[in-house]
């Protein structure tokens, strides 16, 4: 075959064989796009095919012409919160705090249910599946039903419960909430080859010393990863200071928190020490570049933690701040927000932003062995883009157009694990009219009350 590819037997047929696209691997083999051909068994890829080799192609049981399509590995959305499309636009253009404290808690105890969680994730489902994400880490609360509507969804997940040092949607005594988030990955963390478990501390200042120490500690004895905001905003690092006179990172450092399956969410107010603090300790970031500008956080240095080896993916948070869940968006944004932020425009060119979203963003969700990249071996997770769209044309370069022209639109089809999971802009895996109306239906009782 060649050099990225799998042993096949003369018997062998495979179940996908995509035949003359642009396929773009951004593997080690094909780290820039070629033109041929990428063969499917089961779950997995087997073998990469540049056009003009002169190696026979092996039977499959479906042939996909590419022709006019761009193939490249899916989408990976390192930090999101799901259920809450359920408050897109309910609370737009206020400060953090003020936006939580006033807005966004308030209708999480009330709203929150396991149904509106589960319709709300489904929901978010159908968001990333049609703008291209394969893979996204979510955190929030009544996460068995996440895990539900993941699972109807077919899309591959890292599911977080959500804890904090006060009554949460279904933990009203908190001093339950750190057994709850045992619980739910002690329950499902070997449900689904598609579904992986965490724990999600929502912050600093909502989780006390022992708290997160009590959550890193189950974390750590069930080897599945902690995630965490943290240095989101000056505020943030004002209030830490007070209680522990320290800032955010430190706190979390002196509390032996940082470790390889540590993720920090937003660590936009760190300084140069600290992004060594967390390069050393080999913890990731989830950048959300969007979000942090509609808080006005601020402009995380992406540039040093990339300088400093720091794995750092990039994440659409909830729909509450952002408020969409396209990556594709999200990448366009991350490039010119460090370009105009250091006046520089060389710094996060379209191929560090990219891998970001895909190669480096399997990295932090500790499944780089797994996605982010197609080569033989690992899973079946691609996507297509429809080149033959007026903003995509000419195509000179296609890092370029993927980041700096594509749209959540353009995205033809979406495979998982081997399984076709949209076709020409048709969800495959539930029905999306029955989604749209249950939670039209669920935002109508939001409004009325």
């Amino acid at each position: 075959m060649t050099p990225n590819s799998a042993i096949l037997t003369p018997n062998d047929t495979l179940d996908y064989l995509i035949h003359d696209g642009l396929l773009l691997p951004l593997s080690p083999d094909f780290p820039e796009a070629i033109r041929g051909s990428l063969g499917i068994q089961g779950e997995k890829i087997v073998f990469i095919q540049p056009q003009g080799s002169k190696t026979l192609l092996p039977p499959a049981r479906k042939i996909i012409d590419a022709q006019g399509l761009l193939v490249m590995p899916g989408l990976i959305n390192t930090h999101t919160h799901g259920a809450m499309t359920l408050f897109r636009g309910l609370a737009d253009d206020l400060p953090l705090q003020t936006w939580l404290e006033e807005f966004i808690f308030p209708a999480e105890k009330r709203f929150v249910t396991p149904e509106t969680v589960y319709w709300g994730t489904l929901l978010a489902c159908a968001e990333m599946i049609m703008s291209g994400t394969t893979t996204f880490a979510d955190g929030y609360f009544y996460m068995d039903e996440a895990v539900k509507a993941v699972d109807r969804s077919g899309m591959r997940s890292l599911i977080c419960q959500g804890v904090l040092d006060f009554p949460v949607p279904g933990v009203a005594d908190p001093s339950r909430n750190v057994a709850v988030a045992g619980r739910f990955v002690e329950t499902w963390k070997d449900f689904s080859p598609l579904i992986q478990t965490g724990i999600f501390c929502h912050s600093p200042y909502t989780c006390s010393p022992q708290t997160l120490q009590r959550v890193k500690s189950i974390c750590r004895k069930q080897q599945v990863p902690f995630f965490i905001h943290g240095a989101e905003t000056r505020e943030e690092v004002s209030l830490i200071r007070s209680r522990y006179g320290k800032t955010p990172v430190r706190h979390l450092n002196d509390l032996d928190l940082l470790d390889e399956k540590s993720v920090i969410v937003h660590a936009v107010q760190v300084d140069s020490e600290e992004i060594d603090w967390l390069s050393r300790k080999r913890s990731a970031v989830a950048h959300c570049p969007e979000s942090n500008m509609k808080l006005a956080a601020g402009i995380a240095p992406v540039k040093e933690m990339l300088e400093k080896g720091l794995r750092v993916g990039l994440g659409t948070d909830g729909c509450a701040s952002n408020n969409d869940l396209d990556l594709l968006k999200e990448m366009d944004m991350a490039a010119k927000l460090e370009k105009v932020h250091y006046l520089d425009p060389t710094v996060m060119n379209d191929r560090t932003v990219l891998r970001m979203a895909t190669t480096e963003g399997a990295k932090v969700l500790g499944l780089g062995n797994r996605v982010g990249s197609l080569e033989a071996g690992k899973q079946a997770d691609l996507i297509f883009l429809d080149l033959a769209k007026p903003h995509l044309i000419p195509c000179y370069d296609p890092f370029s157009i993927i980041v700096y022209s594509a749209q959540g639109s353009d995205v033809h089809s979406v495979m998982i694990a081997g399984r076709m999971i949209m076709e020409n802009r048709r969800i495959l895996t539930f029905d999306l009219e029955e989604v749209l109306e249950r939670v039209n239906r669920i935002a109508q009782r939001i409004v009325s009350r």
